[in-house]
């Protein structure tokens, strides 16, 4: 893993706050000239650092309003079986999240949709028709309380 000086960690701050901005604009955040800023923004793309650039929408605004959690158990959790499992979900693109977690459960997945009757028919055409699934639990978001996409890059030692 690349260690982080502070320049790396302003410019990868700037960079989650805004993606679109220009390397002239970016230089001047961080406090350098645009063409060392050029090269460190590629060493950390190459470092796998940034992974890619993205237009992050809002949800409720594209019209998928409902946000449900999904408890995933399987019947079995052998290797082949966790690979087919994740396999299957990445098809899905109701699901924007899915992680294979420690616990009682074994994957929880997060899912947009339009309204209950898109959950229920995600639910009954995809997610019960997948093998090797056991039980599956929903919890539905009442209210978004915080979102972010930025990790607390102020957290990274140097």
């Amino acid at each position: 893993m690349m260690k982080l000086d502070v320049i790396d960690r302003k410019i990868l701050g700037a960079l989650q706050d805004n993606g679109r901005l220009s390397n002239v604009e970016l230089a001047e955040r961080v406090g350098l000239s645009p063409s060392p800023c050029l090269r460190r923004v590629r060493m950390l793309e190459d470092a796998g650092m940034i992974t890619r650039y993205v237009a992050l929408l809002d949800q409720k605004a594209v019209g998928l309003p409902v946000s449900v959690f999904i408890s995933i158990k399987l019947e079995r959790q052998q290797e082949d079986d966790l690979d087919s499992f994740e396999a299957e979900v990445r098809k899905y693109p109701e699901v924007l999240e899915c992680y294979l977690m420690t616990g009682t459960r074994d994957y929880l997945l997060r899912v947009a949709t339009r309204d209950l009757a898109a959950y229920e028919r995600f639910l009954k055409t995809k997610l019960t028709r997948v093998e090797n699934v056991a039980s599956i639990e929903s919890s539905f978001a009442l209210k978004q309380v915080k979102y972010t996409n930025s990790l607390p890059l102020e957290t990274v030692g140097v």
